[in-house]
């Protein structure tokens, strides 16, 4: 049996961040697959293993406990195996860089696709991203980072916000090349730790086996299509 159930889409995308802190950890865990998360959703909330929109939803099979949306499944698994910094303010800022991440592929998707990219979307929205790729440079910079060595908030080893780091910015670079040349260029202490951290032997067998499960898909639909047009 394994460790965990996750409630998420045959994509990389929003849940990637959560299996990335489950192979960051040594753990394991099934993928309850898109039939069974439509299954739920479409079915009474009472019948859910806790109310969700949509996914992520990570159940723990030891605990019997079941938690969704990203951040709180980060914090959930950060506490429960002890994978958070001891300083409260150092905690604080790694729930700030998981809810950042979130808010950088929401920004990316156009709110979930309520409209699609175009050329001059994309070139208006440029400046925006570039602010978000600040916002890890800096924050790196005043924890220490440099070039080749260190991590996103100090200390001695990666942590959770250097691997929802790594898995943010390494998925979308891969997949859509002028959002790497553009995060080379504002952040590359950033992208050098993100490939860094991505290197190590979880979160490269993580991203192999993403891309063999799901190809080059991220989010899939049409809004993935726009954007591959004007970042692909």
């Amino acid at each position: 049996m394994t460790d965990y159930t996750l409630y998420y889409w045959s994509v990389p995308f929003r849940g990637q961040f959560v299996r990335a802190v489950l192979a960051f950890a040594g753990r394991s865990w099934t993928e309850a697959g898109d039939a069974e998360i439509t299954r739920r959703m479409e079915g009474p909330v009472g019948d859910m293993p806790v109310p969700f929109m949509g996914p992520p939803v990570l159940v723990d099979h030891a605990t019997g406990a079941a938690v969704a949306q990203t951040p709180a499944i980060v914090l959930y698994l950060g506490e429960t195996l002890d994978l958070l910094p001891a300083d409260p303010a150092a905690r604080a800022l790694t729930l700030k860089v998981v809810a950042d991440a979130n808010d950088v592929i929401d920004e990316l998707t156009l709110d979930g696709g309520r409209q699609m990219w175009t050329a001059k979307r994309w070139a208006e929205f440029q400046p925006r991203l570039r602010k978000w790729m600040s916002f890890w440079e800096e924050t790196g910079r005043r924890h220490g980072l440099k070039p080749a060595a260190g991590w996103l908030l100090g200390g001695e080893a990666p942590g959770v916000a250097d691997v929802v780091t790594a898995t943010l910015w390494t998925t979308v670079a891969d997949r859509f090349p002028a959002i790497g040349e553009i995060l080379e260029d504002e952040a590359p202490m950033t992208a050098a730790l993100a490939r860094r951290v991505a290197g190590t032997p979880a979160l490269a067998a993580l991203a192999e086996r993403a891309e063999a499960d799901y190809g080059e898909a991220w989010c899939g639909g049409r809004i993935e299509a726009s954007l591959r047009r004007v970042a692909g």
